[in-house]
């Protein structure tokens, strides 16, 4: 069964990554869970967003970086803490790291979800923020986020001792998914906006698919 992960939340409801989405998107009709984005504010919390900067989304013209998680707060950012919190405890979360993550971050993801959690996984393209999150958590699967898909891309997230590969959904072809699938890697799909697609990755063995709007509501 391939299971469906609200992108950024439910953002037809609340701006993406805020609590609002995040919940609204782990409760939708056929949602698995969520995957949201992490950084670390000025005051080293981590919180949920997206982008280096609150321009996009939020509308102010400062970086994630220059203000503390309260100032964030104001704009509508949330904290990790406050977002695992919110979230029902079946819901499945691809936690996709922004930054590398320190300590902090990693004992905010211990609490709420334990030292091996069958339904949490952390993300990232930076294999350093991999190999850090393997290191301050152990017993977490780890997905390698990448847009393609090729040799190079396998060697890696086996280089990383990643759980598998989560790829740019166009990417995953019968011949790319039997390569992961060969390395013993689990293979899930981002993001994906039409129900035949998912129908599509799920026949070729994909795992967990990031959505986006419709597909969660059929």
């Amino acid at each position: 069964m391939t299971l469906r992960l609200a992108h950024r939340g439910d953002w037809r409801v609340a701006p993406e990554n805020s609590l609002v989405a995040l919940v609204a998107g782990a409760r939708a009709p056929r949602s698995d869970g969520v995957e949201f984005d992490v950084r670390i504010a000025a005051d080293g919390v981590a919180v949920v967003i997206h982008d280096a900067d609150l321009s996009r989304v939020q509308g102010v013209p400062h970086e994630v970086l220059a203000l503390g998680s309260e100032a964030l707060g104001k704009h509508g950012v949330p904290t990790l803490a406050e977002v695992l919190a919110a979230l029902p405890a079946k819901a499945l979360l691809d936690v996709e790291l922004k930054v590398v993550p320190d300590r902090a971050l990693a004992e905010v993801l211990l609490a709420a979800r334990g030292p091996a959690p069958a339904r949490a996984v952390v993300s990232a393209f930076d294999p350093d923020a991999l190999r850090v999150a393997g290191e301050l958590l152990p017993g977490w699967r780890r997905w390698l986020n990448t847009p393609w898909l090729d040799e190079d891309v396998v060697t890696e997230a086996l280089r990383l001792r990643c759980a598998g590969i989560a790829a740019e959904w166009r990417a995953i072809t019968p011949a790319t998914a039997r390569s992961v699938h060969a390395a013993g890697l689990e293979l899930a799909a981002w993001t994906v906006r039409r129900r035949p697609t998912v129908e599509r990755l799920a026949r070729l063995g994909v795992v967990a698919v990031c959505v986006e709007g419709a597909p969660l509501d059929r």
